[in-house]
């Protein structure tokens, strides 16, 4: 058994195989040498215990082994949901997820990128409050950026994993259109003053499109926070008949306002959401709801980073996700 207290060198590896210090650095990070020179230093590495020290690697790779992971608003189940994927799935790929929280304030979204990039991560991933902030072009140029959600301005990301928000708020309006619903309240975690709000600018044209009249109002996505919305909302002489949330995490507050209020779900009000939580199959009664296949997401979002951290060229600069609508209980 090797001596754990001690931290094996990379000079005792050399000694082990026969080989140079250098080929073993070589065959630790797998160039220049053959697979069973790696496999036979990797064996030798374990037996020792030899791990290489992060500084030391960074140092000689230019590469700390962290992806800065940069969410919206972790108050958002579902993005809690990606980051824990993202997390894992860099982990599998010898990586490490920084994960940060905007707290849904765009300027603390640029603040915290900002350090991320003085932090020397390798890459960002970023699912962004501001996707239309001058400094994505800037950061892009000195960091590997993906987005998840929305393109970035200027169109200089690395990656982007894109969703078809026309097509999501068609599936939804169209479902609960079909259902006799004509008056609509549409909850959104974005601001009037929020940049490049696709999602909310579809919600318009599609409302005109069916003849909907539909009321877009913010609401947080915080528990406590979207139930007083929703209180408001369902408390008001002109109730509507229907809620389209943009996060399932908004319509759970939906589900506390109406048991606070002595209202049934779809009975007295419908409710939709938009991004297919596990927790919204849970509910009673379920949640009907978009989903964007999150594991997909996840897997896109890696894969790009990874190429282009690795010096690669990714075969789809921009991918595109499709949702589907689960048609559950809550619309009826």
């Amino acid at each position: 058994m090797p001596d754990r207290r001690k931290r094996a060198t990379i000079r005792e590896v050399a000694q082990a195989t026969g080989l140079s210090p250098a080929a073993v650095s070589y065959a630790l990070r797998g160039i220049q040498t053959s697979e069973e020179t790696q496999e036979r230093v990797r064996a030798a590495a374990e037996q020792l215990g030899y791990e290489a020290h992060p500084i030391a690697r960074a140092l000689a790779s230019g590469r700390t082994g962290m992806v800065g992971m940069l969410c919206g608003s972790l108050e958002d189940y579902w993005q809690q949901s990606l980051a824990v994927g993202i997390g894992r799935a860099l982990l599998a790929k010898d990586r490490y997820a920084l994960l940060v929280d905007a707290g849904s304030d765009p300027a603390r979204e640029l603040s915290l990128a900002r350090q991320l990039r003085d932090q020397r991560v390798d890459g960002l991933i970023v699912q962004p409050l501001d996707p239309s902030a001058e400094l994505w072009a800037d950061l892009a140029e000195t960091v590997p950026v993906v987005s998840i959600g929305d393109a970035l301005a200027g169109g200089h990301s690395q990656g982007e994993v894109v969703f078809d928000n026309r097509r999501g708020v068609t599936l939804a309006l169209e479902h609960l259109h079909s259902l006799g619903h004509r008056r609509i309240t549409v909850l959104t975690p974005t601001t009037a003053s929020t940049p490049d709000r696709p999602a909310d600018v579809h919600v318009n044209a599609e409302a005109e499109r069916l003849g909907l009249d539909v009321d877009v109002v913010f609401s947080p996505q915080g528990l406590v926070e979207s139930t007083e919305v929703a209180l408001t909302v369902l408390s008001s002489g002109d109730r509507p008949s229907a809620i389209f949330c943009f996060a399932d995490s908004i319509a759970y507050g939906v589900y506390a306002a109406t048991r606070e209020l002595g209202l049934d779900v779809p009975g007295d009000v419908a409710v939709c959401g938009y991004d297919n939580h596990p927790m919204s199959a849970l509910l009673t009664p379920p949640l009907t709801t978009v989903d964007w296949d999150i594991d997909g997401i996840v897997r896109d979002a890696v894969r790009l980073i990874v190429s282009v951290i690795d010096g690669g060229k990714p075969r789809a600069r921009r991918l595109v996700r499709e949702p589907s609508l689960c048609k559950r209980a809550s619309t009826g």
